[in-house]
């Protein structure tokens, strides 16, 4: 008797262990977070990440039929922003994107291997750098006024002394001044094309909001100040190699945006391509710095980014709209209605778009789109579970 109800223990036992075994690969969501190797990125079927393949598959055709009207040679670039200070190049790719569910591709079309200028999504990736520098200690206190480490002339008038880390991510800073042959003030046809923007006065520090690049690229010269070293070279060491992005992307500077620091001449680099440069990068490098925010900053067992920055840059100012550090925000669930309100997005003009939404572990890269809130509305409701 004992040795039958020993064998019938262990059979059972084992019908459990494989009972489990069964459930667990059959899920459709990930027991262990998955990060796609360098060079390789595992895709899964709609069904195996929890999705409706027909309802995914007529989003996509929805991406694929709403491309931006900008012209693929860049021609209106000038008329748009104004004058030139860097390059951008002769074309661009048709729309194209990646739909990425629990760290594996659902969903791909276009031609997502090309290194396109990305606009102000470079914006989010140097708020990347700044969480480096915070990190580092290079960066004090984020509330600290920039004067009190950045010794370049830039901050030392009384209105610009009051600047911190915290206004210059929020687009607060209101900082007073010229970068690059650019002013501050927006003023100016021949400078701002159809962006510039009428006589105001400028607020204290903190007390307005105002997207201005002018303003991001007085950050970025400042970051530059902090590491001693080209920012595209922070980012490449600190954040793109260690998530295994390739070697194609890039980080053009202006012509005129050279610094000398400790005798050393550096670019200083731009947080967008409205004057040219910029970040030129693919849809797969940027799918990748996206799931690195979807994963709170981790990649692996490596902490790039930490969880307390990735708060701090999704959580919105008093102040404009839905913003957080070089993020935008659905908080206020006015941005995306139909989305999570802990969705946030990096986005560049052209429609340049990474979507993170953590609540369904999701991103969607989407590349020179149009309509990009219904697009994505069909990419969430394709998913059942």
């Amino acid at each position: 008797m004992r040795n039958t109800s020993v064998r019938r223990f262990v059979v059972l036992g084992v019908l459990l262990v494989t009972a489990w075994w069964l459930v667990a690969s059959a899920s459709p969501v990930a027991q262990t977070p998955y990060y796609p190797p360098a060079g390789q990125w595992e895709h899964r079927t709609p069904a195996e990440v929890g999705m409706d393949a027909a309802k995914l598959a007529a989003a996509i055709e929805f991406m694929k039929a709403h491309e931006t009207s900008q012209p693929r040679d860049f021609s209106s670039q000038e008329i748009t922003f104004g004058q030139l200070l860097g390059s951008v190049p002769t074309e661009r790719a048709a729309t194209n994107g990646l739909i990425i569910r629990h760290g594996f591709i659902v969903g791909e079309f276009g031609d997502t291997t090309w290194p396109d200028p990305t606009y102000s999504v470079a914006k989010s990736m140097l708020s990347t750098v700044a969480a480096i520098a915070l990190q580092r200690e290079f960066i004090p206190n984020i509330d600290d006024p920039v004067v009190n480490v950045i010794k370049d002339g830039g901050y030392d008038s009384p209105h610009n002394r009051l600047v911190t880390w915290r206004h210059h991510l929020q687009q607060e800073s209101e900082w007073d001044g010229e970068m690059w042959g650019k002013n501050a003030n927006f003023l100016g046809k021949e400078a701002f094309g159809r962006g510039e923007r009428k006589p105001r006065d400028i607020e204290a520090p903190g007390a307005h909001y105002e997207y201005n690049d002018v303003r991001i690229n007085r950050f970025a010269l400042s970051l530059l100040q902090l590491f001693k070293k080209p920012i595209p070279d922070v980012f490449r060491d600190e954040v793109m190699n260690p998530i295994g992005a390739s070697n194609t992307w890039k980080w053009v500077p202006y012509a005129n945006s050279y610094v000398t620091i400790d005798g050393k001449r550096m670019a200083s680099v731009s947080g967008g391509t409205r004057w040219g440069g910029g970040v030129w990068i693919n849809s797969y490098d940027m799918a990748r710095f996206g799931l690195l925010w979807l994963r709170r900053g981790k990649w692996n067992d490596r902490q790039i980014v930490s969880e307390a920055y990735v708060k701090m840059a999704t959580t919105p100012s008093p102040h404009g709209p839905d913003y957080g550090f070089l993020w935008w925000l659905n908080t206020t669930g006015k941005a995306w209605p139909e989305s999570p309100t802990n969705t946030f997005e990096a986005q560049g003009s052209g429609g340049n778009v990474i979507f993170v939404d953590p609540t369904h572990d999701l991103v969607i890269v989407w590349r020179w789109s149009a309509g990009a809130r219904q697009g994505f509305r069909q990419v969430v409701d394709a998913i059942v579970d």
